[in-house]
């Protein structure tokens, strides 16, 4: 991690709201979702928030190094129909080592959608992917 990382980095991402983000598709991955509202799925949204965060802090980062999600606290406040924008706004608030604290929010032009807050680790990447390979099929777990 660069020494120059510091809380009040702030980043802004918007992204369009289209069919395959909805509650209707989401829910056809795990059984019938035909009767679900098309409105963007609280799974994508945190998502964006996510990779938000990761756009955020890839330019302090060393090449070996990567973000991983651990914690999500946010809120999803109102129904965002296909055809919107939505807008993450993500403020680093904290960082505790490898630990980095995001203060969040997403609107979409007419409401806030979501707010609260998400955590990353700085991971090394290498490290992390061997790790997870012990896990792996035939790893003996």
């Amino acid at each position: 991690m660069k020494p120059d990382l510091r809380p009040g980095l702030r980043h802004v991402q918007t992204m369009r709201v289209d069919d395959a983000l909805t509650v209707r598709t989401l829910a056809g991955v795990y059984g019938r979702g035909d009767d679900m509202p098309p409105v963007l799925a609280t799974a994508y949204m945190i998502g964006f928030i996510e990779w938000t965060c990761v756009d955020a802090l890839r330019p302090f980062l060393d090449a070996s190094e990567r973000t991983l999600g651990t914690h999500v606290d946010v809120s999803h406040e109102a129904a965002t129909p296909v055809g919107l924008t939505v807008t993450a706004t993500v403020t680093l608030v904290e960082i505790d080592g490898r630990r980095m604290r995001f203060e969040v929010s997403c609107s979409d032009g007419v409401d806030i959608i979501g707010r609260g807050f998400h955590e990353r680790m700085v991971v090394d990447h290498e490290r992390f992917l061997a790790r997870v390979g012990r896990k792996g099929p035939g790893a003996g777990a």
